[in-house]
């Protein structure tokens, strides 16, 4: 098990340096730079433009060198640990990310115990109840929760919250916790924040995987070793529990590996409904100013946690399954 783990992992390597590849060539595709969009801005708030300051700041910044040598010099950076310095904010890019970083993961990973808590029972009850009106009912709902976009179900839920108590439920603290230093009570403020964002991504993750539990544990009830086990007397609880549901698993441990990103894609736009501290303010500002140095680092990161994700899937599925066990 452990050589099955370092063989995903040194894999992950050419994986990285690829999208690395391809992040850098996309965030460059835009005509102009970062000193371009500078310069517009300083035209439209018709301010003076020194050409000389443009010219230190691109040589300074190394905007005057050809494409293939900025992108082997962040690369090389990133290798020592220095994802460089953001443009537009004149800080680290490792300092924006650091401080954000935390709460994009901490919404990505409610959603995702939401999604799979929420998913799995209700995959079990549906294929268990086939046609029934509760598994009529959970399909119009998953249905309905797979054509809601994550913003969509943010205004809507924003709007009824306000209507229902007067508050507005956007960001993740309090006005009195937002500075205050962490205590018990910060905490239990942020978790009556956290389910709000929690809910809006994890809800169409959580629509997919009950399609697909259902789907696939509907299939294994058809099997022959059923009919065999129900025939020997075995009860169904157990029987179900054993070995149709254990085998069912298998798919759905398998969307892991895509089901994090999503999710992490879809905490992006929830972020700027909700007025959410994370990384998705700072990853469309830095698209929209061409920040190189910050947008390439956000991609890596999210490229980074879909590859995280997959390993992980990978793991589960060989301590779920004994016959990928063997093949290890």
């Amino acid at each position: 098990m452990l050589s099955f783990i370092l063989r995903r992992i040194l894999l992950m390597v050419p994986t990285l340096f690829v999208v690395s590849v391809i992040s850098f060539v996309i965030i460059e595709a835009p005509p102009g730079d970062f000193m371009d969009a500078y310069v517009d801005q300083l035209l439209q708030q018709q301010e003076a433009i020194d050409p000389a300051e443009i010219d230190s700041l691109r040589l300074r910044y190394g905007l005057d060198a050809p494409s293939y040598v900025r992108y082997f010099r962040w690369l090389g950076n990133i290798l020592q640990g220095d994802l460089g310095r953001s443009l537009e904010w004149n800080q680290p890019v490792a300092k924006l990310i650091t401080a954000r970083l935390p709460w994009s993961l901490a919404i990505s990973v409610a959603s995702f115990l939401f999604a799979y808590a929420l998913a799995i029972p209700i995959g079990l009850y549906s294929a268990t109840r086939q046609y029934s009106i509760g598994d009529y009912v959970f399909t119009l709902i998953g249905f309905i929760g797979l054509a809601t976009p994550n913003f969509l179900l943010a205004l809507l839920i924003l709007w009824y919250y306000f209507v229902a108590t007067g508050n507005v439920a956007v960001g993740l603290f309090s006005e009195e916790f937002l500075v205050a230093p962490w205590s018990f009570a910060r905490v239990i403020d942020l978790l009556k924040h956290l389910w709000l964002p929690a809910v809006v991504v994890g809800t169409a993750g959580t629509a997919g995987l009950i399609r697909v539990m259902r789907a696939n544990l509907l299939d294994e009830l058809e099997r022959p070793y059923v009919m065999v086990a129900r025939s020997k007397g075995l009860s169904e609880g157990k029987l179900l529990i054993k070995y149709p549901f254990r085998i069912a698993m298998n798919p759905v441990a398998s969307t892991i590996g895509w089901t994090l990103p999503t999710l992490v894609n879809g905490e992006l736009l929830a972020s700027l409904v909700l007025g959410l501290p994370t990384i998705a303010p700072l990853f469309v500002g830095a698209l929209l100013s061409q920040d190189m140095f910050l947008a390439g680092s956000v991609v890596m990161i999210l490229s980074s946690l879909t590859l995280v994700g997959t390993l992980f899937s990978d793991i589960v599925l060989a301590w779920l399954d004994p016959r990928i066990r063997g093949a290890i």
